[in-house]
């Protein structure tokens, strides 16, 4: 049976392991690489998770099939200028084998209740450039696009020059 609860200390080492397949997962993705050095979850990942389930302004949840742990899910607060908040699901992975069968969908409820009980005017996610398959299972909820991040590399135009130095014509 798919279910999704709320994670505890005792879930440490599932969520850690996890978080280095999701994040293995994304890197080689369009935008992934970038996505792990900006918003993905911080080294060494045991101890950002316990950080995580100790604030009141996180949820962390994981999905389970019978009693096995087999997915992970993570939502915070985030205060908008007037003073309303939004919910922003950081962390969304279902381990591969176990895709397809309701336990993305039973974390992503828990997800949304959270922030419903807590007042969001909306919930923000992220989906990397191509990756339909989170796109659609986002959409599944009502989440649309609202923002398109778009990046540009600058490495290739520094060559050899030490990216701390001042580039010509730089005020």
């Amino acid at each position: 049976m798919e279910t999704a609860r709320t994670a505890t200390l005792g879930d440490l080492g599932e969520l850690d392991r996890l978080a280095v397949e999701a994040i293995a997962e994304l890197r080689p993705m369009r935008g992934g690489e970038l996505w792990a050095l900006t918003v993905g979850r911080p080294a060494p990942l045991a101890d950002s998770f316990r950080t995580d389930l100790a604030d009141p302004d996180r949820l962390v949840v994981v999905g389970c099939i019978d009693d096995t742990i087999v997915a992970y899910g993570m939502v915070r607060l985030q205060t908008l200028a007037e003073g309303r908040s939004i919910g922003v699901v950081d962390d969304l992975f279902t381990h591969p084998d176990a895709r397809g069968v309701g336990v993305g969908e039973a974390m992503m409820d828990l997800l949304l209740a959270w922030c419903r009980s807590h007042g969001c005017s909306g919930i923000d996610a992220v989906a990397l450039p191509g990756n339909r398959a989170t796109k659609n299972f986002f959409e599944t909820f009502g989440l649309t696009a609202r923002a398109i991040v778009v990046h540009r590399s600058l490495e290739e135009l520094l060559g050899d020059q030490d990216p701390g130095a001042d580039s010509p014509g730089a005020p």
